[in-house]
């Protein structure tokens, strides 16, 4: 499993319209993409950052959304995330939720 996280800066007080756009929008173009296993969307307390975490089933599709679908995404968050996000990318090591074993 692969997961791609993507730090965000958000404009002021568009929290509830950053969680709807993630609702209606953004998830919607993720469930169509190849390899999509989940999203999990952190918020920090003061609702000025947003991290969301998407995971995939290889690194090649995460690969393969980040050439396609990725720029979609992003012009759906445009109205609500302040400068460029940044994405990291890493190898699943454990999930209890995805029943991934630590790796020994």
């Amino acid at each position: 499993m692969y997961a791609r996280q993507v730090s965000m800066h958000l404009k002021p007080n568009t929290t509830a319209e950053f969680t709807r756009t993630l609702e209606d929008d953004i998830v919607p173009i993720l469930r169509k993409q190849g390899g999509f296993a989940d999203e999990l969307t952190f918020l920090n307390p003061s609702g000025t950052e947003a991290v969301a975490i998407s995971l995939w089933d290889a690194k090649e599709s995460a690969e393969a959304y980040d050439r396609t679908g990725y720029s979609e995404v992003l012009k759906g968050l445009s109205k609500v995330v302040e400068g460029t996000p940044v994405v990291r990318t890493y190898e699943v090591s454990n999930s209890t939720f995805h029943r991934i074993p630590a790796r020994n």
